[in-house]
């Protein structure tokens, strides 16, 4: 797999009129997004998880957008990485799927800042996880045009191509295509150095999206956390996800609980070992017996996290 640049914090210009705002180190939070430009336009894909890092970012990218303004904003998803600092872009129409504008009712900023605020082992849980980010005072800008399936929207004389490709991470789940420019906007179906997380599902389907992507005709592709990549980190999500689908399914008809499967396969993650947050996989395992057996009932979110943290530390 190649890195096509220094994973640096800034707005990198990829060519042909399309940028990337990369966060390193890519984990919890810490996401990407990017810009279209056209001719007197421009189509911004994703905010950021608060509101002092998006406007961070609509700053580094105002040299541009003072002569092509963001006319469009595309939310991939709807965890609020990707989606909380919407109320800083003013005037622009806000694109999701359907299923991500539903989604983003679900989990609003003020649950992040009472979690994140909470006393006790709770607080410090999250704390652990969400500690940087500044959850007070946003409005959650929800989207004002939705699609299901495909969506090609005009921007200054471009066409991009919005293809829903969820559910997979998120139950609504959208790719930006750039056709002119070979270039792909994932949002979080891809993890690039980090542990996907899947927390709709199945498993399948986002497999399924990374075979989408491999099909394209694109040299250049921005995940949706971790640095600029190529086709061949698309095959290296693919089969991590194949990884975990093989192995959680051995277990499930094993018997085993799926905590318990989840702690044996992460110590047996091989080539995967080295990536971030392998914790995850506690979610990911969870998922795979969701989708085998419709009875079984994945734990709280709280728990959810307190899992994924005591693999880490195991």
């Amino acid at each position: 797999m190649a890195h096509l640049r220094p994973f640096e914090r800034g707005l990198v210009e990829i060519g042909d009129g399309c940028h990337a705002y990369l966060q390193p180190d890519g984990s919890w939070g810490w996401s990407n997004a990017g810009l279209v430009v056209g001719d007197g336009a421009s189509l911004l894909v994703d905010t950021l998880f608060d509101l002092v890092l998006t406007g961070d970012m609509l700053d580094a990218m105002s040299g541009i957008t003072r002569s092509a303004p963001i006319a469009s904003l595309v939310n991939t998803h709807a965890n609020g990485d990707h989606c909380y600092g919407n109320q800083l872009v003013d005037g622009a129409e806000i694109i999701a799927s359907t299923a991500a504008a539903h989604e983003m009712t679900e989990v609003p900023p003020s649950m992040l800042a009472a979690l994140n605020a909470a006393p006790g082992e709770i607080g410090e849980l999250f704390r652990s996880f969400f500690g940087d980010f500044h959850f007070d005072g946003i409005e959650l800008k929800l989207p004002t045009r939705t699609f299901d399936g495909r969506l090609d929207i005009e921007i200054g004389g471009r066409v991009i191509e919005l293809v829903e490709v969820g559910p997979a991470h998120t139950v609504g789940d959208v790719i930006a295509v750039v056709p002119d420019a070979r270039t792909v906007y994932t949002g979080d179906i891809l993890f690039i150095g980090g542990t996907p997380i899947v927390w709709a599902g199945p498993l399948s389907n986002w497999i399924a999206a990374c075979d989408y992507i491999l099909g394209l005709d694109v040299d250049t592709i921005v995940p949706g956390h971790g640095p600029l990549t190529d086709k061949g980190g698309v095959a290296e999500v693919r089969d991590y996800l194949s990884f975990v689908e093989r192995e959680a399914s051995a277990r499930h008809a094993a018997g085993i609980d799926a905590f318990e499967a989840a702690r044996d396969i992460a110590r047996h993650l091989g080539d995967f070992a080295g990536w971030g947050e392998f914790g995850r996989v506690s979610v990911n395992v969870e998922t795979v017996y969701r989708t085998l057996d419709a009875t079984h009932e994945s734990p709280d979110v709280v728990e959810q996290f307190r899992r994924m943290s005591t693999i880490e530390r195991s």
